[in-house]
């Protein structure tokens, strides 16, 4: 498929009867289309690369390459944070913003601040207290897949079942519900119910919190989830058109290490994104596999699945009105 012809697919996902159907099987593997991604999304979108803890450092930097544009982030001796491109000097800096605790950066220097979209967000996470909290692991992989299909996957968790029959589908309902609510054009906010209600917390969260996972998607390929006591932050960064660096850490709130081991509790989350990201890795790259064939076609979204809508529709408003 063109260029033309995949984006024309793309803008119907933005009608009011949009298709229930996954993207064309060329959306992951097409040179055109990853180029104008380059120029149309990731040149100019905030990407979560960070949190706090991991720049606390002055002078430690901290370098991403979205599409393949080198951006660095480091913290000043007065505190303050700085982006720069590592193309070169004659590029203009690219604008950094730290909102409660989370580093985001944006290639274009004249980018609308984020904060505004987070707004919702923030209210709606008040009680995990996330500038107070601290990491207690972090991670950096690189998979070898598209970086929608990657994406797509952290917007629903219909796969659970699936990838994660030991782990993640022990907490969560077999095909549970989602709901989906767009806040912005940049942000989605989806909640997932739990099989049953956390734990009281150290935090204090409501019946209805316990109950949930509250998951705040921000376009193009970031995320942060939180349950219980716990913030799971993650961002799925395009080295090409078939390579993603994922980035991610655990936080906690300092009142819910009281008493603990932490070094225990480090090494069992440790052990538990290992197990995580591994089932996540091999089906993400499995999946990369078939679409390359010339067999592989265009597949039904289940119900279950708004979160994976939605998505098309924000890429669909970057490439088509971008």
């Amino acid at each position: 498929m063109t260029l033309t012809e995949l984006v024309a697919e793309l803008a119907k996902y933005l009608e009011v009867d949009a298709p229930e159907l996954s993207l064309s099987p060329a959306a992951f593997t097409s040179p055109e289309l990853w180029e104008a991604e380059r120029e149309r999304i990731f040149g100019r979108s905030w990407l979560l690369v960070a949190h706090t803890d991991d720049l606390a450092v002055s002078g430690a930097p901290l370098t991403v390459s979205p599409g393949g544009l080198p951006v660095t982030v480091s913290r000043g001796e007065d505190g303050t944070l700085r982006a720069q491109s590592a193309l070169g000097p004659h590029r203009a800096e690219p604008a950094v913003e730290e909102w409660r605790g989370f580093v985001f950066v944006n290639p274009d220097p004249d980018a609308d601040p984020l904060a505004p979209h987070l707004r919702r967000t923030g209210e709606d996470l008040d009680a995990y207290r996330l500038p107070e909290m601290t990491r207690i692991v972090g991670w950096t992989e690189e998979w070898r897949c598209n970086w929608k299909i990657a994406v797509q996957n952290a917007h629903e968790n219909y796969h659970a079942m699936g990838l994660h029959p030991t782990t993640v589908a022990l907490i969560t309902p077999p095909g549970g519900a989602m709901e989906v609510r767009t806040e912005s054009p940049w942000v989605t906010r989806l909640l997932s119910p739990f099989r049953e209600p956390l734990a009281a917390t150290a935090l204090p969260l409501s019946d209805e919190q316990r109950a949930t996972m509250y998951n705040c998607a921000v376009f193009p390929c970031s995320s942060l989830a939180a349950f219980g006591d716990s913030v799971i932050w993650i961002t799925m960064i395009p080295l090409a058109i078939d390579r993603v660096e994922v980035r991610g850490g655990v936080l906690m709130h300092p009142s819910a290490l009281e008493g603990q081991d932490r070094d225990a509790l480090r090494e069992q989350n440790a052990e538990s994104v290992v197990v995580v990201n591994r089932e996540d890795r091999l089906g993400m790259e499995a999946v990369q596999r078939v679409v390359g064939s010339r067999f592989a076609e265009r597949g039904h979204l289940s119900p279950k699945e708004p979160g994976v809508t939605a998505f098309y529709r924000a890429l669909a408003r970057a490439l088509v009105t971008g």
